[in-house]
């Protein structure tokens, strides 16, 4: 499909900043490599979500950082971390913040970022 620009871009799954209200940062801190995984949700509950939600649903399945979340769906970071912020306080993904308060980045954490980013 081609893109507004007339290249062969493909538009994004959706407006980015219709979804979000106008918000461009979420209510909270939120790094850009904080994981994301889906929390589980009934196949009936899913037919209630926005496609957005249906969207970030299914590609944290398996966890995602922030930042892959907003490549995959070719959406501003802001975005990204609007549409999150808010799953999260609904209960429908869980936020895995990494403890840069220990001084020590989480190296379980950096490997899950660094296999998520090869997988781009």
């Amino acid at each position: 499909m081609l893109g507004s620009d007339g290249t062969g871009d493909e538009e994004p799954l959706f407006r980015p900043y219709a979804v979000t209200g106008g918000r461009s940062e979420p209510r909270y801190h939120m790094a850009m490599e904080t994981l994301v995984s889906s929390s589980f949700i009934m196949e009936e509950e899913l037919a209630l979500l926005t496609p957005e939600q249906d969207a970030i649903i299914r590609l944290c399945r398996s966890f995602r950082s922030v930042a892959e979340i907003s490549a995959l769906l070719r959406v501003p970071l802001g975005v990204a971390r609007v549409l999150v912020a808010d799953m999260a306080d609904e209960g429908l993904v869980r936020l895995h913040q990494p403890r840069l308060d220990q001084g020590q980045p989480d190296l379980n954490m950096l490997e899950r970022v660094l296999s998520g980013l090869r997988r781009l």
